[in-house]
């Protein structure tokens, strides 16, 4: 393992990488994307998955890019051990998935059943909670890996739910180095940037890393009061922009039935900015979920008003993107292009290597950086990155009713924490009970809690079942 707190160099061999997740059809092909694009350091990775023919296959990916006319030199291998993989490693990422036709699909369709709706189902809601629990086990496996095998290297995570992943590594392991990377607020950072083209004399061609925003908050429910171009203000463009896209909601029922499943129009961000004052840094199918007045709905199609729709459990089980990736990393003719990924591992990693430093919005415990959260909770601000350090900024406090709602899913998120931790079924039903898209009575909840534990039992075989009274009264 290297002594990162050392480098000074601005080349660095001889990295390894280990991967919790390595069969991964998404983000590894991203990964093995921006270390091909890498000049500057080489090495190794490691991949494991419990799918270990899938790690296989994406080593073999791995290994036929680097072979290539790329600037990255890294030789990848699959391990069907997790301690073999983490063994000395420098760096740790993490993006681990279960098979979603066992969970994820349980997870949405389920609680449709019940008159509860989510876009997404991966952060908050009943689909959330659940992720969550099944997570928590699987995240202290990671930590103690670490502890044993790599105790200085640097976990980075992109494995959903973030905050509860993040914070699960600490509570399992307190003396780890790890961060939270999500990719949410570069498209708020991409939306700052047209609002600047528009009102800004000057401004053209702005991009995403242009903009300079305040982020506070936590995942998928973050929040900028503060957004810069080039000495500019631009947060204060955001009335002239809310009354242009007047009005909100501004469109039709079912008028999205044939978009894609990603499409995101900002009507619920800004009706949240007119509301409050502060602009969420998230996507609206993320932002719906966090508060129940948007999706209190009697059919998905309503949805639409709000410029985006829900994702159903069909799309989560088949990933359409993934085979033409595959194809074009693969393709037999010799020829390849990098794609600009915009995800930042690659240069977390090099800035943690002390080969150039950088600032970015970061998952990461709060220390101080938001005053009005808990200390210790995993919070989503900006930080500079540099030479074997993680700096958090401080980015202030949030304006009282906004903070009122993190707080209850910060509350939320804690207790599903030490409900993984204890194994306690109940208290993890508490935290189930107390979510706001959880609106049905409290019969009809424990109903669905019980439904859902038992389609996802294979995966829950941490917490004791057989003494949980939620499942016996």
């Amino acid at each position: 393992m290297h002594d990162l707190g050392a480098v000074s160099s601005r080349t660095v061999s001889d990295v390894k990488i280990g991967y919790v997740g390595g069969a991964s059809s998404g983000w590894a092909l991203t990964l093995i994307n921006d270390l091909a694009a890498c000049g500057d350091v080489s090495g190794e990775v490691a991949l494991y998955d419990l799918d270990y023919e899938g790690a296989v296959g994406n080593a073999h990916l791995g290994n036929d890019v680097m072979a290539r006319d790329v600037p990255g030199d890294w030789e990848f291998s699959a391990h069907r051990d997790i301690d073999d993989a983490l063994a000395g490693a420098d760096f740790v990422v993490c993006s681990i998935q279960d098979p979603p036709e066992e969970t994820f699909v349980h997870d949405i369709d389920v609680p449709r059943e019940y008159g509860i709706y989510q876009p997404v189902a991966d952060t908050v809601g009943p689909g959330g909670t659940l992720r969550a629990m099944r997570a928590v086990p699987q995240y202290r496996e990671i930590a103690a890996t670490v502890r044993e095998q790599c105790p200085n290297a640097w976990v980075v995570n992109y494995t959903n739910p973030m905050t509860v992943c993040t914070r699960t590594l600490y509570a399992e392991y307190p003396d780890i180095n790890a961060i939270g990377l999500c990719h949410e607020v570069f498209h708020v950072q991409e939306m700052f940037a047209e609002v600047a083209e528009r009102y800004v004399d000057e401004a053209e061609n702005v991009g995403r890393d242009d903009i300079a925003v305040n982020v506070k908050g936590i995942n998928h429910f973050t929040w900028i009061d503060e957004a810069r171009w080039n000495g500019h203000d631009v947060f204060q463009y955001l009335d002239a922009e809310l009354e242009r896209r007047q009005p909100i909601p501004g469109y039709e029922p079912g008028e999205f039935a044939d978009a894609g499943y990603w499409i995101n129009n900002f009507q619920i961000a800004f009706d949240l900015y007119g509301r409050f004052g502060v602009f969420p840094a998230a996507g609206d199918r993320h932002l719906a979920e966090f508060v129940p007045w948007y999706l209190d709905v009697d059919d998905p199609g309503e949805f639409h008003k709000w410029g985006v729709r829900m994702t159903p459990s069909e799309a989560r089980v088949s990933d359409d993107e993934s085979p033409a990736k595959m194809e074009r990393f693969l393709n037999d003719d010799g020829e390849f292009e990098l794609d600009d990924s915009s995800e930042e591992v690659v240069d977390i990693i090099r800035a943690l290597l002390g080969i150039e430093p950088v600032k970015t919005n970061l998952n990461y415990p709060n220390t101080g950086q938001c005053p009005d959260l808990p200390e210790g909770s995993v919070v989503e601000t900006n930080a500079m990155v540099t030479g074997d350090d993680i700096s958090p900024i401080t980015a202030g406090t949030l304006p009282r009713q906004v903070r009122s709602m993190v707080e209850t899913h910060v509350d939320n998120q804690e207790t599903l924490v030490e409900a993984g931790l204890t194994g306690d079924l109940d208290l993890a039903f508490q935290a189930f009970l107390n979510d706001p898209l959880v609106t049905i009575e409290r019969e009809r909840a424990e109903g669905l809690f019980r439904e859902l534990v038992e389609r996802e039992r294979a995966y829950l075989d941490a917490y004791d079942l057989a003494g949980a009274s939620v499942l016996t009264e």
